[in-house]
């Protein structure tokens, strides 16, 4: 199939879909077609949405759904559907090849295929030019992570004004827990019009399982990992940032722990520059801490150590392209992406710690500014 010849076609929801809501720039809660023939972006509105989309989408044409389906009708289908309105519709701008995204919808896909188009699936970057954040989309993404920082503080000062009671963290006569902490920071986040999702607060042993949202009792003296990801419902840009905190004393083994983090994540970030391949970044942070004697292996069943990638790309998605692990990827001026090396050792802790970085033509710039330090008195 010649791509140059092949229109794009997308049918989702841009509230929820990301590479919509990057056409569009509007969002909508309901599924609508999308297409770009010829360089020209078109989409088929219904009537209730046709003249909000009119005034704030971003595409050069708007189109009545309406409308086109009773041509659809006219053009002798009884009762046409998605898929005859948008096969008539591409067939009426001789566009019978289409390009669509990995999670378009399979049994629109089949039944466009009947209809006599011709469907190819791209994986994502749907949409090359998102990769690579213009200054604008750069300035969203700091914006959401100020307030993400503005949440956390509210968090360490939470911390600090609360008292140790043996094992246990009490604030104002009340046990400090992962749920209480979580909602600190997502009212916060939510005063900005930033909502969180899956919000970690992981105290102990808990930090160890790095996608553990934590339950429970926050434990003084032992690890707090802090990982904060809201997306922003003004811009739809999220941010993302990790902390690990303790309450009262880290034992020593915890604190060269989070040395070693911290240590090895400053290295990696300094390597952060164009032309740079991700992978030797992730390795170069691996054996930095390896180095120091925090191996990464399987024990009793569990992983420990350093187990994951060093970081992903982050827009319109919390989790998008590109990766920075052991696979192969050259970094690129404009590309946006997390910096969060972790070592995780069950009886000692979990430290975790994760800046937001854009790639600059010459290195980089760390649009996070929330100081890293690992006790709180």
């Amino acid at each position: 199939m010649n791509k140059k010849q092949v229109a794009l076609m997308m049918y989702a929801a841009s509230e929820y879909d990301s590479n919509l809501y990057y056409a569009v720039k509007f969002s909508v809660p309901d599924p609508f077609p999308y297409f770009r023939i010829g360089g020209k972006s078109i989409i088929l509105m219904s009537d209730l949405e046709l003249g909000r989309s009119q005034k704030q989408a971003k595409v050069d044409e708007v189109l009545s759904y309406s409308d086109i389906q009773a041509k659809t009708k006219a053009w002798g289908v009884e009762k046409p559907g998605v898929a005859d309105v948008a096969a008539y519709f591409l067939k009426s701008k001789k566009a019978p090849k289409i390009l669509v995204p990995d999670n378009f919808n399979v049994g629109l896909a089949d039944a466009l295929r009947k209809r006599g188009i011709s469907v190819e699936s791209k994986p994502d970057p749907f949409f090359e030019e998102r990769v690579y954040k213009s200054k604008e989309e750069v300035r969203m993404i700091t914006q959401s992570l100020r307030h993400t920082e503005a949440a956390i503080h509210k968090l360490e000062n939470l911390l600090r004004a609360s008292r140790i009671a043996g094992k246990k963290i009490s604030y104002r006569g009340q046990w400090v827990t992962s749920e209480w902490l979580k909602k600190v920071l997502n009212v916060s986040m939510m005063e900005n019009n930033c909502m969180g999702s899956h919000t970690i607060v992981a105290s102990g042993d808990q930090g160890c399982d790095p996608h553990n949202e934590g339950t429970g009792l926050v434990w003084a003296n032992q690890s707090l990992i802090v990982d904060v990801f809201p997306r922003s419902g003004d811009t739809f840009y999220y941010a993302d940032i990790t902390r690990t905190f303790v309450k009262g004393k880290a034992s020593a083994a915890l604190k060269a722990q989070y040395e070693a983090v911290k240590a090895a994540q400053e290295k990696g970030i300094r390597m952060v520059a164009p032309g740079v391949n991700g992978k030797d970044v992730h390795g170069a942070i691996r054996e930095d801490m390896e180095s120091k004697g925090y191996r990464t292996e399987r024990r009793n069943g569990t992983m420990v150590g350093f187990f994951h990638g060093t970081g992903h790309g982050l827009g319109l998605d919390v989790h998008e392209p590109p990766r920075v692990n052991a696979s192969e990827h050259i970094l690129k001026k404009g590309e946006v992406v997390t910096v969060e090396p972790g070592l995780y050792y069950p009886g000692v802790g979990a430290v975790r710690i994760e800046d937001l970085l854009v790639v600059t033509p010459t290195g980089y710039q760390n649009l996070t500014v929330y100081p890293k330090k690992l006790e709180i008195a």
